[in-house]
């Protein structure tokens, strides 16, 4: 089974000032078009650069999560460091998730120019940044997700199935 941990980056989220939608809103998405087995992990933890390399870290490397997905702290303000702490832990970076991202959110709002998704990995472990936003979580998601099973297959993580009729995952014959 998949263990895929959904991390919150916020300050007020995690002091309880703010409600977490971008957690929910990424589980919620997921549940809707995984179709195998797995488990869910929601945690939330302040914004910086240290906070999300040590969970990153975490999950990954002591937990064995096979998918993060964190929300949040890719944007350009001052405490905004989730793709800074993403790149002090991946081992190899995968540019082409933060491409398409800003290529489809950029379809909705011309804003979007300013986020700094990405992805990479982490051992056996896809990390994928992703807005805060639910509107931009379902965007992204929509848009990379078919090809992560086939990413996560090629790291060695656990196997995810998706419903080809609400999002077609792509393995090439064979895989």
């Amino acid at each position: 089974m998949a263990l895929i941990a959904i991390v919150t980056v916020s300050d007020r989220a995690s002091r309880g000032e703010y409600e977490d939608k971008g957690g929910p809103a990424a589980e919620d998405w997921l549940r809707g078009v995984i179709v195998s087995p797995v488990e869910i992990r929601r945690v939330i933890i302040p914004d910086g650069r240290a906070s999300v390399a040590d969970t990153f870290r975490r999950l990954a490397d002591d937990e064995g999560a096979d998918l993060i997905l964190a929300t949040g702290g890719t944007g350009p303000a001052p405490r905004d460091e989730t793709p800074e702490a993403m790149a002090d832990v991946i081992e190899k970076d995968l540019p082409g998730f933060g491409e398409l991202m800003r290529e489809v959110s950029l379809r909705e709002v011309p804003t979007a120019i300013l986020s700094r998704q990405g992805a990479g990995t982490r051992g056996k472990c896809l990390i994928i940044t992703l807005p805060g936003k639910p509107s931009a979580i379902a965007t992204c998601l929509n848009a990379v997700f078919p090809a992560v099973p086939y990413c996560l297959d090629l790291i060695g993580a656990a196997r995810i199935e998706t419903n080809p009729e609400v999002l077609a995952a792509f393995r090439p014959k064979g895989a």
